[in-house]
């Protein structure tokens, strides 16, 4: 069966009922279905960074990393918070192996404009390590820390990471946030979107603020791998469940090739 690729992020990251509460159903999806972790940290490098009495800014949404926040946000993401869920899910009694998009060139990596500082922009590369530990039934955790080919280590956005693990796979991606996928005008979920009813929704404002940057970022995705992305809910993990029977675990955004005419 096709493998699945989760994004975490945000909230998530330090929450250890949250973890242990995925990490459970992970654990029954593995029955069936070869998963990868791909997680972000945003929260911890903030904490980090106030510790440490540095400014902190983002432009476009990416958070700007200079060469002086860069060891921090490297310890943040691909130490502590890496460190943190591995041992979680340990605890849940699975196989968990703690890795960066610099490892194994999964990835490969290029900075971006130099304006944003040590933040690259990625494409998949190399998935020889990640096919032989999910053959093995390995549970691989990868930070979003990458690594130029001239050994530049650069700060990746989670979600552009999870999409580049997922086209590597040619896997399912679903997104987990605080929210249960986009809810209409009625605050009733809806079970799947396109790009066209997604500018609906934005212009008519349903769609606006954090769901809407999730919204693009899920389409993004979809674009890229060329397969429905599911926004879901870690606080509401059995929902994954759903994907084992081909059900919904949340909103499905849907690329243009292979939406449906339903309407919000």
């Amino acid at each position: 069966m096709q493998a699945l690729v989760i994004k975490v992020g945000g909230a998530f990251i330090g929450d250890k009922d949250a973890a242990r509460g995925l990490f459970q159903v992970v654990r029954e999806l593995q029955h069936t279905r070869a998963v990868v972790l791909v997680h972000g940290g945003g929260p911890i490098v903030e904490q980090w960074m106030q510790a440490l009495n540095l400014k902190s800014t983002k432009i476009d949404g990416l958070r700007v990393t200079t060469d002086v926040h860069m060891p921090y946000v490297v310890g943040a993401l691909a130490g502590t918070a890496n460190t943190q869920l591995v041992s979680q899910a340990r605890v849940c009694g699975l196989q968990p192996v703690g890795l960066s998009l610099a490892d194994a060139h999964l990835v490969h990596c290029t900075q971006m404009q130099a304006k944003y500082g040590a933040v690259g922009e990625v494409t998949p590369d190399d998935g020889r390590l990640l096919k032989v530990l999910l053959r093995e039934g390995y549970l691989p955790l990868i930070s979003s820390i990458g690594c130029s080919d001239g050994g530049q280590l650069l700060n990746v956005n989670a979600d552009q990471a999870a999409t580049a693990v997922a086209q590597l796979l040619n896997a399912e991606l679903v997104m987990l946030s605080d929210v249960a996928g986009v809810l209409n005008q009625q605050h009733s979920l809806l079970s799947q979107l396109d790009s066209q009813q997604i500018d609906a929704l934005v212009d008519q404002k349903v769609i606006r603020d954090g769901m809407l940057v999730k919204v693009r970022a899920a389409l993004n995705a979809a674009v890229s791998i060329g397969m429905p992305v599911t926004i879901a809910s870690w606080k509401q993990p059995q929902n994954l469940l759903q994907l084992l029977s081909g059900g919904s675990a949340g909103t499905r955004i849907c690329p243009p090739e292979t939406s449906t005419q339903e309407q919000p």
